[in-house]
């Protein structure tokens, strides 16, 4: 999106210069790639004038330019001649697009071009270089440079995409002061040709029609500021609705009523039919192609391009203008299908304002009539050019709560106000509506968006680190549980909340949400699983030769299409190894008992059990298991199906770990225990039982555990299957005291652990 410094202060009231007022759009969110204002053409008289040695056609000039001294520039005007007062673009300057630089013409030196009206863009005449007056002062700068920002804009923000919007988030920011549009000096009666929409894809569709018109260049302001920002200027009915779409971001266009045989149907297109654009390409459409037609066929392909039956020209005597509201998934789809993106689809795809149809078209009346005269025949408007935002039921609270500062009640009022924001603010909770052009504004959590962005994103860096201290809120459940994994060694992944349709049908049964209008064709889906992102995210690593890694995800996955239905999902994928390779010890594959103890580790110490039927999909059938509490399952581990790794292209070993919806977790207590290091060395004490040998150890261990609350950790270190078919299992308990403990004490508490084994469990002590 480009604009000019003057463009913007017909809506902006500051005192501060272009760069203040880049960095200040950077720092709000409207990141300002480029400021750059070119080189003026300047006035030049022609000194000498000889032929081109080596050109039956070029000359070569020597012009005075006003700086004292001669300066060679070689033209194949055919009006160039001693004497003549014309334009100079010296190096720099940028014509048409092209930035003017010093260098040879067939072997001779030209430092700088001598231009027409038309490489000015001041009218269309390219039959020679322009003729001044001769008392035109020379040196002096023919046409205005204006400073031109150059912002990238993120789909989310489609309100970027006009010179009012960027105006306003400005003036929300402080830095000067909003001005509010004039009203329009023109009024329309009486009834225009009808126009017929017959698809619920186009909500609202305006046409005024505008006779006997001469059609002229635009006003020297409109001209200048087209061609700043690298629109060449044509006349004022074309250059009205390039200026309007990107001063107000209404799309608009224009058609020579002469050639329109009948009146104007919206509907979709029918299979094969043809169309002809503006720039000669043929296209054949589809019935998923919305139209602007009339008796004869197609006029114009709705949102994206006009056709070339029906545009203006130089002999436009009669126009109708079109100001409409067209669907961004419509739009979006055809432009797509035909290769082609335009200013209107780049603007109707990320939606604009449904309610400025209207105004847009009184403005492009208002700018035709001034240049061009003409007899406003009428106005015909269809459909229904309502507001589309909702209101939203805000809390000041919800602000503090996402973004861990304090803002001030009145200036969160001022803030939103200044956005353009409308509705009740008083109350805890506030039911406000945000500007029509904002239509990425649905949800509170957007409304706090706004607010950090312009209150300063600097003031989160600047406030107290906050910590996890007392877990009582949901929001921090998820910070709970990455922490805990995080302190296992899994790093976490972010990703977005789409997937692979292909992928996801490997990996499950599980409903596939298909996305209608996908940002790319390998994020086809709102996804079902995160799993399918963390296998992209190893095969990437892989390609790469990182094989050996430990991830985790916490995100939003999709059961249907239908708001509320999904839920948040916790996926933990390892591979590789456990460790890098060193010389004092041999690395171990990573397997699913590892994933197995990353999803134990959030069940707080609660009891569970584990079965190892009905595996999923994903799942190696013999290498798996679901941890399950009655019959509630809380998670499931298992390595990846050998046959699935082979059609993702994966080698490394890959182990999973799911617990399909966090809500089954254990919640923290309100208040979290800190444990202190005691004034005590931790003491050890190891066991050995013999057991069935399908007797699972960690029931041996849980209830060596459960004997006194200064058993701190039970770890197995040895198994071993007997002559008498019979199972050793040898184990170590950590004792750490509280107090001083005697012999007689660890005396006790070891009878006590293998007292309580014996009793629970069908294990006896080994004696050798």
């Amino acid at each position: 999106m480009k604009w000019t410094f003057d463009w913007l202060n017909d809506y902006l009231k500051t005192n501060l210069n272009a760069e203040q007022i880049a960095d200040t759009l950077t720092r709000i969110g409207l990141e300002v790639e480029d400021l750059s204002q070119h080189v003026a053409p300047i006035v030049a008289k022609i000194i000498e004038c000889r032929p081109h040695e080596n050109s039956d056609h070029l000359h070569v000039l020597m012009v005075d330019d006003g700086s004292g001294k001669l300066r060679q520039v070689v033209c194949g005007a055919p009006n160039a001649r001693v004497g003549l007062v014309s334009v100079l673009a010296v190096p720099g300057c940028v014509i048409q697009g092209h930035e003017i630089q010093s260098g040879k013409l067939r072997g001779v030196v030209s430092d700088g071009m001598m231009c027409s009206g038309r490489e000015l863009g001041v009218n269309d005449d390219h039959s020679g270089i322009i003729e001044l007056p001769e008392n035109t002062k020379i040196g002096s700068s023919i046409i205005d440079c204006p400073v031109v920002f150059d912002a990238g804009i993120t789909p989310n923000r489609p309100d970027y995409l006009a010179v009012r919007g960027v105006a306003r988030d400005l003036a929300a920011a402080g830095v000067g002061e909003f001005i509010a549009p004039k009203g329009f000096g023109v009024s329309v009666s009486g009834q225009a040709r009808s126009v017929n929409v017959k698809t619920d894809k186009c909500r609202a569709y305006k046409l005024a029609e505008i006779h006997n018109i001469n059609i002229g260049p635009s006003s020297k302001k409109i001209a200048s500021r087209l061609t700043a920002i690298g629109i060449n200027p044509k006349n004022a009915p074309i250059d009205a609705t390039n200026y309007i779409c990107y001063d107000m971001g209404q799309p608009m266009h224009c058609f020579d009523a002469d050639e329109i045989h009948g009146d104007i149907t919206v509907r979709m297109a029918t299979d094969g039919e043809s169309f002809t654009d503006l720039f000669g390409n043929e296209h054949k459409l589809v019935s998923t192609d919305m139209v602007i037609a009339d008796d004869m066929g197609v006029l114009a392909l709705a949102g994206v391009v006009g056709g070339t039956r029906g545009m203006t020209s130089d002999k436009t005597k009669n126009i109708l203008l079109e100001s409409a509201y067209f669907d961004p998934v419509s739009v979006r789809k055809s432009a797509k299908r035909i290769g082609m993106s335009t200013d209107a689809s780049y603007r109707y795809e990320r939606g604009v304002d449904p309610t400025i149809t209207g105004p847009a078209l009184m403005f492009a009346i208002e700018i035709i009539t001034e240049s061009c005269g003409g007899d406003i025949v009428g106005f015909t408007a269809v459909g229904d050019d309502s507001s589309l935002n909702p209101v939203i039921s805000y809390s000041p609270a919800l602000f503090v709560k996402k973004t861990g500062i304090e803002m001030p009640v009145s200036e969160m009022e001022r803030v939103l106000k200044s956005l353009g924001y409308t509705g009740d603010f008083s109350g805890d909770t506030w039911k406000i509506k945000a500007p029509d052009s904002r239509v990425d504004v649905n949800i509170p959590e957007t409304i706090v968006a706004d607010l950090i962005r312009i209150y300063g994103y600097e003031k989160i860096a600047q406030a107290d680190t906050h910590t996890m201290g007392d877990v009582t809120h949901a929001d921090e459940f998820d910070l709970y549980i990455k922490r805990i994994l995080t302190g296992r060694g899994l790093n976490e992944c972010r990703s977005f909340g789409f997937g692979n349709s292909k992928t996801e049908e490997l990996l499950s049964d599980r409903p596939i949400i298909r996305v209608a209008n996908p940002i790319i064709a390998d994020f086809d889906t709102a996804r079902n699983s995160l799993l399918g992102i963390l296998l992209t995210a190893v095969l990437e690593n892989e390609k790469r030769g990182y094989s050996d890694l430990n991830l985790f995800e916490i995100g939003t996955v999709f059961d249907g299409d239908m708001p509320g239905e999904q839920h948040t999902q916790i996926c933990i994928v390892r591979t590789g190894v456990t460790s890098p390779r060193h010389w004092q010890k041999r690395n171990r594959d990573i397997d699913i008992y590892d994933v197995k103890a990353d999803v134990v580790s959030l069940l707080g110490g609660q009891n569970f059990t584990v079965e190892t039927e009905n595996a999923p999909k994903w799942a190696h059938p013999f290498r798996y298991g679901a941890i399950m509490q009655g019959k509630k399952k809380l998670a499931e581990f298992g390595e990846l199906h050998p046959s699935i790794a082979k059609q993702l292209k994966i080698k490394t070993n890959v182990v999973v770990a799911i617990v399909d919806d966090i809500d089954v977790l254990p919640k923290p207590v309100a208040k979290r225990k800190v444990v202190k290091f005691g004034d005590f060395q931790p003491i050890t004490r190891d066991f050995a039982f013999i057991v069935p040998n399908d007797f699972m150890a960690e029931k041996l261990t849980g209830v060596a555990r459960s004997v006194s609350p200064l058993i701190s950790d039970v770890v197995v270190f040895d198994s071993f299957e007997m002559a008498d078919g019979n199972r050793s299992i040898a184990f170590t308990i950590t004792i750490t005291p509280t107090e001083k403990m005697t012999d007689a004490d660890l005396t006790k508490l070891h009878g006590d652990v293998i007292a309580a084994v014996e009793k629970k469990c069908p294990a006896k002590i080994r004696d050798k």
